[in-house]
């Protein structure tokens, strides 16, 4: 591999329709923090010089754009064919996608101690086999799209970016285990992020409303920031939040066309990987596409499972105002259903069978770890506002500070809006160290209403509107100056309605 000093250019700043392009760097959650600056090296994802936007100068740009950046986030908006799609995801975000495989081409060989062309061998020879032609048409197109731009990328560089949340912590786990060696990396799967969807006597006019906080390192999450407003040639428009470059949202959260308003919450420690399943991020996204009922979703979600991503899903139908939670395992699913209710997320895994076969390091009773106290905190918000949950309450429950374990008001690892930056033992069970910085990084919330007209609240940053200083925290955490070329400030910003245009 190539290394280069890194110069304060780095990070690109670009004009795009009259918007400025906010540069924010990636890494992998878990890094050891006592790991040398990383260098990124200049081919890949770069471009010497970011070729200029030419609206009318490529008929597949008919009927996209970009919006100006609206309180941290990006809206773009793409229409047409799978290859249209994505080679407008491509133009419009090339500067951010070039920026995001720049970045993990040195974050996760960092924490996997696997070389880039390990991740690049997979996608190759283990996920692009299982891709249906509808998605590798769009990854193609993405390629297509950033290299209009100028920027250097392949089908395999996309292909481990739309992977990013599954190879490192399930794929290369399983490898490892086929493959010991004393130079593999310790890697558990994470369990972040904090959501709920509620129906019937526990919401204020008796419809659906739901939520979602991303938890996941500050690298990462400073620039899961892209409002994707998509009307494919094929299955519905949807509207959701995500990452450049990444056909589904990964975090997720999203409604489409037939009514069906989706989130989930990772399953903490899970241990699960088929080689030959169906990548979680085409099942996803295809869920959210082509799904009109809940039965429909549970469907997609479930055909070619590979266990990567293991999520437990909250979904809901504003047509028939069922609610439902899929805990969704590779040996073991279950799924709870209800019209009168509220179903909670926060990293905890509910079915015994899967909790003994696929995450036994779990301990449920545990109520000192994040899962368990945020669960517990979830319990208590039900009781305390049932029959009053609305857009605001959803807002508020998301920027939630109560501590279950302290008995407090204060901001950590244990709280809905997750603080790891403040946390002196930090997070053992996804190998966050003291003081990692990490937690929430933004939150989404909508009602029926909204979903109705394809529209959610969104907040970037901490929804709790906490600012992160990232000199300031540098500067009293030098473990975690490795980061120092990458890490930014990520300011507290309003919350802000997006509706499909």
């Amino acid at each position: 591999m190539k290394s280069s000093a890194l110069l304060p250019s780095l990070l690109l700043v670009a004009l795009l329709a009259g918007a400025v392009f906010l540069s924010r760097p990636v890494a992998l959650a878990r890094v050891a923090a006592a790991a040398p600056t990383a260098v990124i090296p200049p081919e890949v994802g770069a471009a010497a010089a970011l070729l200029p936007v030419s609206a009318t100068s490529d008929a597949r740009l008919a009927g996209s754009f970009r919006h100006p950046a609206e309180n941290g986030w990006i809206y773009v908006h793409l229409q047409g064919s799978p290859a249209t799609l994505g080679f407008q995801h491509g133009y419009w975000l090339a500067p951010e996608i070039g920026k995001m495989l720049r970045i993990f081409h040195v974050s996760i060989p960092h924490a996997t101690n696997k070389p880039w062309q390990f991740f690049r061998d997979a996608a190759q020879n283990m996920l692009l086999p299982h891709i249906e032609p509808e998605y590798r048409q769009e990854l193609e197109g993405i390629v297509a799209g950033v290299r209009a731009r100028g920027v250097n990328a392949d089908l395999d560089d996309i292909i481990v970016l739309n992977a990013f949340e599954e190879m490192p912590d399930y794929y290369v786990p399983w490898y490892n285990r086929h493959h010991p060696s004393a130079q593999t990396a310790s890697l558990h799967a994470p369990g972040n992020c904090s959501a709920f969807i509620a129906t019937g006597s526990y919401t204020k006019d008796g419809k659906i409303v739901i939520g979602h906080n991303n938890w996941t390192n500050y690298l990462n999450g400073e620039n899961w920031n892209i409002i994707f407003d998509l009307v494919p040639s094929h299955g519905q428009h949807l509207i959701m939040d995500g990452f450049p470059g990444v056909i589904t949202s990964d975090d997720d959260f999203g409604i489409n066309q037939s009514g069906l308003m989706i989130t989930e919450t990772t399953i903490s420690q899970f241990n699960g990987w088929d080689p030959n399943g169906i990548p979680e991020f085409v099942r996803s996204r295809k869920a959210l596409q082509y799904a009109t009922s809940i039965d429909d979703y549970i469907a997609i979600m479930l055909k070619g499972d590979n266990g990567g991503y293991a999520n437990d899903w909250l979904i809901g139908d504003r047509k028939t105002n069922e609610v439902a939670r899929l805990e969704l395992g590779l040996k073991h699913h279950r799924v709870w259903r209800t019209k009168d209710g509220m179903l909670v997320g926060s990293n905890f895994a509910s079915d015994p069978a899967l909790i003994r076969d696929e995450a036994p390091d779990f301990r449920p009773n545990d109520l000192t770890t994040s899962p368990n106290a945020r669960h517990a905190r979830w319990e208590q918000l039900k009781r305390q506002y049932k029959g009053k949950i609305d857009i605001a309450l959803g807002e508020k429950m998301e920027a939630d500070h109560y501590d279950t374990v302290t008995h407090s008001i204060h901001p950590s690892e244990h709280t809905l809006c997750g603080h790891a930056d403040l946390a002196a033992h930090g997070i053992p069970q996804w190998d966050w160290p003291p003081y990692y910085p990490g937690g929430t990084v933004q939150a989404k919330v909508a009602d029926a209403t909204m979903a109705e007209h394809m529209s959610f609240m969104a907040s970037m940053g901490h929804p709790c509107q906490t600012n992160f200083d990232a000199a300031k925290f540098l500067k009293q955490h030098p473990e975690y100056g490795w980061q120092k070329p990458y890490l930014e400030d990520m300011p507290g910003r309003p919350w802000t309605k997006f509706s499909a245009k």
